[in-house]
């Protein structure tokens, strides 16, 4: 019943919202990375919240905090599979049309950043982290770009998608 709850007033109070103030606010709620990004474009996906919130659970710091790729990053990606993805295994241009756009969007985040890799976006070592996320707290937030690079990761993708419109 909670999911329920949280649901309707999210998207109640997001629809006068960007996506990137959305996603921000998601974030800040504790959401991860990743899924702040994908949930905020949940209604766009044709997909229920906490749906989109299970579906995007596993990518958060850089893969289960694996510290890979960026979260926020593979939020973007998620929602530019549901948006315009391909569904034929053999539609060659298909597939090749929608990676051109996966590595359009992933520069554009790389531009800002120079690095979709959540390790050198939080300047940690190589290697995967400790599972147990840390306690999200005032210092955690002054201390971690994850918020501002959820914010920009879905005003990328509300950028993208306002312009295939």
């Amino acid at each position: 019943m909670r999911h329920q709850t949280k649901e309707k007033t999210s998207l109640n109070d997001n629809q006068r919202k960007t996506h990137s103030e959305i996603a921000r606010n998601l974030f800040r709620q504790g959401y991860n990375c990743s899924q702040s990004v994908f949930l905020a474009f949940c209604d766009e996906c044709g997909l229920a919240f906490e749906t989109a919130a299970k579906l995007s659970s596993s990518f958060g710091a850089g893969m289960g905090r694996l510290r890979e790729v960026c979260g926020a990053v593979t939020g973007m990606f998620m929602v530019a599979g549901l948006l315009y993805g391909y569904t034929d295994p053999e539609d060659q241009s298909g597939k090749a049309e929608h990676y051109q756009r996966i590595q359009l969007l992933a520069k554009a985040f790389e531009d800002q950043n120079h690095t979709i890799i959540c390790r050198e976006l939080l300047g940690l070592e190589k290697g995967k982290d400790n599972p147990t996320p840390e306690q999200r707290t005032e210092a955690y937030y002054a201390n971690r770009p994850c918020e501002s690079l959820v914010g920009m990761a879905a005003e990328i993708m509300e950028k993208y998608i306002n312009e295939e419109n």
